[in-house]
């Protein structure tokens, strides 16, 4: 299966694995998923032994919902090992579709709404309930789900035969009230936290990697000519592979490449900093030429104006119903709707639109969806854009939608032992949809996208409307720069952003607008950026150093704890001239991005501080970091922790610290560098004269290495800390330390946590207070 409608592609032709992580409730990693079998193992990533759900989240697009069809497709064929007998997979966006006067029980959501058994369904549905572990449910899009409907109204249900409303049998088989011990998976989108009682696991989908790129490349390109050329425009043009990065968006692209290959003389895609809107209006315009009659024997040379113009009513009513139902959060649209705006049934064939088959609670008539949420969205900011007369007021409306002061994780399981919410709130809602719009609307409204705007609504209009959202963003990003945390930190002045600052960032990245740009940058008042845990992607690195790269003087930038690997870090080229502190910890970098960050960061020779810990660097990364400290005297602070480095790439790295004059504080702490790389580390630092910290925590080190730092103790006089918690030192390691010690009254502490030390053996050093055993 694909995303279209009208090219079924088998899933194992197109499917390409991504990268998935079981995280905490906090969403800290507990490792990664090898294999899908692993989401139903204990042993694990389990976080809640009593929870009932396992619960897969990400962002629009990034593969939810083509994961959970993977894992059918393997029960299917016999090819998922849970013990799982019986497979429910439902669309959580067709509860929307119930009236509130509706009740129904389990039997009637199993057989009704999903499938009808082959044998007695008694007899089957009796199985069910007396062997529950043998039931795996999908729920898929929990935050689709749209509806005021006050669930504390309905006495809490636990039986499966008595009947209740769809949501509140929904929320009582997650909550295990039904159908207790059967498995279930649900899925939503970022910001959509559920509670956490009910949670088994937590897994967040990450996208595709650079490799899962190229295995995703080779399965949708059969010619080999066309896979060489689109790897190519991908190699050259890192805006296009970090919208790659999500498979929603890279499914987009291929297609669109695929098809003007075929339609078109011109191969190639824009190579110019591609945006969302660009990729969406490739998509409209695509979709669009299938319709309109050509040549056979010419190749199709029609300009895009010509066919938007060709199809402006088309687009028109797809807007429409997109708007109307983005009012209301509604995704599913019946036929009565769709009719009311005289589509013809060729236009509802294009491939924007689907027919939707499990939604019950239309009944019999035929009812549909946008292909993606994301594709409703679009549609929206178009009928924004078109729509002649609409008032600012209404124009910016999902702005307002997306201006909540809270934070960006919202609970939004609604039952009584949770959060209280107001009166008539959605307890479903997630505001992401409306992000795109805003997104999209910006794209639309762009200098360089009037040409094409200009045949479908009047020049005068996109004026006032540009002019309009210019305004509101000018003041938006203005009020929230103002309510941002600020420190001062040596020599910076810092500001904490959070993820919806990360969404105006995107909005102005979609203006393509320097002076709005430049606006922000002035009103930042700071020079040291923190975008920690902002849920940040490769593709928002386009954005980030759109922005960036207009400060005057250096910056300090830190990106830790996001979702960004190496086509991000290409696409910070703009702003390496500036950055004096780049901190890329606990994200996807491997030894590509390093060797980019390596090429840059040594022709300015500014950078002072780098952080590298817990990404994916062996020791061809780690001789690009070797070099960078051999090459720039500027850097005094690096973090390299938690990756691949085993000894030879200890050792390059302490080479270039010995001859380095300047490095304050190295931190290499889970590597593999062993005896001989912690030997060539404390030769490094005997006569060292700035190095003060070292931490070589979890590295394999043992007694022979603890005797050559002993032995460099004896002559170092200016390092404070040295950290070998958690390695393989005896008390006769910490015996040659303690011995050292009597020659030194620099140092303030040796950590040896965590070794071979039993708390017997560790009060013979009771009386040299700087080594710190337990």
């Amino acid at each position: 299966m694909s995303y279209a409608q009208k090219e079924e592609m088998l899933l194992e032709e197109t499917y390409a694995a991504s990268l998935i992580e079981l995280v905490s409730y906090t969403n800290e990693s507990l490792g990664k998923v090898s294999c899908l079998e692993d989401l139903f193992d204990d042993r694990i990533g389990l976080i809640n032994e009593d929870g009932e759900t396992i619960y897969i989240f990400g962002d629009a697009g990034i593969g939810k919902s083509i994961l959970l069809q993977k894992m059918q497709n393997l029960w299917a064929r016999g090819e998922l090992a849970v013990g799982a007998k019986f497979f429910f997979r439902f669309r959580c966006r067709m509860f929307s579709c119930f009236k509130e006067n509706e009740a129904i029980c389990l039997k009637d959501l199993l057989f009704k709404y999903n499938c009808y058994p082959d044998q007695d369904p008694e007899e089957v549905f009796s199985h069910i309930l007396h062997f529950p572990h043998t039931a795996l449910f999908t729920f898929d899009g929990f935050d689709e789900i749209h509806s005021d409907f006050d669930l504390s109204s309905i006495p809490e249900v636990c039986s499966p035969n008595e009947p209740t409303h769809p949501l509140a049998l929904l929320v009582n088989l997650l909550s295990g009230k039904v159908l207790k011990g059967s498995r279930k998976v649900l899925t939503a989108r970022t910001g959509t936290e559920i509670h956490q009682n009910i949670i088994r696991k937590k897994v967040l989908l990450r996208g595709f990697s650079s490799n899962n790129l190229k295995e995703y490349t080779k399965k949708f390109f059969r010619d080999e000519e066309c896979r060489v050329l689109m790897s190519n425009q991908l190699e050259a043009n890192p805006s296009l592979c970090s919208l790659c990065s999500v498979p929603l968006f890279c499914w987009i692209i291929f297609k669109c490449f695929e098809l003007f290959h075929s339609m078109f003389d011109s191969l190639e895609l824009p190579n110019y900093s591609v945006t969302l809107s660009d990729v969406f209006l490739l998509m409209t315009e695509v979709h669009l030429n299938r319709t309109l009659k050509t040549n056979l024997l010419k190749k199709n040379t029609r300009s895009q104006v010509e066919t938007f113009r060709s199809k402006k009513e088309t687009l028109f009513s797809l807007g429409k119903i997109a708007h109307m139902g983005m009012e209301k959060s509604l995704f599913i649209f019946d036929q009565e709707e769709v009719t009311s705006l005289n589509m013809s049934e060729q236009d509802l064939h294009l491939g924007f639109l689907r027919t939707v088959h499990d939604c019950g609670g239309y009944g019999d008539q035929s009812s549909y969806e946008f292909l993606h949420l994301t594709l409703q969205s679009f549609f929206t900011a178009l009928f924004l854009v078109t729509e002649e007369k609409l008032g600012t007021k209404e124009l910016l409306k999902f702005f307002a939608e997306c201006s909540s002061t809270e934070t960006a994780q919202s609970t939004c399981f609604p039952i009584s032992w949770l959060h209280k919410r107001s009166i008539g709130e959605d307890p479903f809602r997630n505001k992401e949809h409306f992000h795109f719009t805003n997104l999209f609307l910006c794209g639309l409204l762009s200098k360089d996208k009037e040409k094409l705007l200009r045949h479908l609504v009047s020049p005068a209009a996109i004026k006032r409307k540009r002019n309009a959202l210019i305004t509101y963003l000018l003041e938006s990003m203005k009020f929230q720069l103002q309510s941002l945390m600020r420190a001062k930190l040596k020599g910076y002045k810092q500001i904490q952003v959070m993820p919806n600052f990360v969404w105006m960032l995107r909005c102005i990245y979609e203006t393509q607008s320097e002076k709005l740009a430049k606006l922000t940058v002035r009103g930042m008042r700071a020079n040291y950026i923190k975008l920690t845990y902002c849920n940040a992607y490769s593709s928002d690195c386009s954005a980030i150093s759109f922005v960036m790269q207009h400060f005057q003087k250096h910056l300090g930038l830190d990106l830790d704890n996001n979702n960004i690997n190496d086509y991000g870090v290409k696409q910070l080229l703009p702003c390496f001239n500036k950055l004096a502190v780049i901190r890329l910890s606990v994200n996807q970098i491997t030894d590509h991005g390093v060797r980019v960050l390596y090429d840059e960061l040594s022709k300015y020779k500014i950078v002072t501080s780098l952080g590298l810990y817990n990404n994916q660097i062996t020791d061809v990364g780690a001789k690009y970091v070797a070099r960078l400290i051999e090459e720039c005297s500027s850097l005094t602070y690096v973090k390299i922790g938690a990756n691949k480095i085993t000894t030879e790439g200890g050792k390059c790295l302490a080479l270039a610290i010995q001859r380095s004059k300047t490095m304050y504080d190295i931190g290499m702490w889970g590597n593999q560098v062993g005896d001989e790389g912690a030997k060539a580390f404390a030769e490094a630092l005997r006569n060292h004269p700035t190095l003060t910290n070292v931490r070589l925590t979890k590295n394999a080190i043992d007694d022979e290495a603890a005797e050559r730092f002993a032995e460099m103790l004896r002559v170092n006089k200016k390092l404070a800390h040295l950290w070998l918690i958690q390695n393989q030192i005896t008390a006769k390691g910490a015996k040659y330390l303690s011995e050292a010690l009597q020659e030194n009254t620099t140092i303030k502490e040796i950590c040896l946590n965590g070794n071979l030390i039993n708390q017997e053996e560790a009060k013979a050093f009771a009386n040299e207070e700087r080594i710190i055993c337990f």
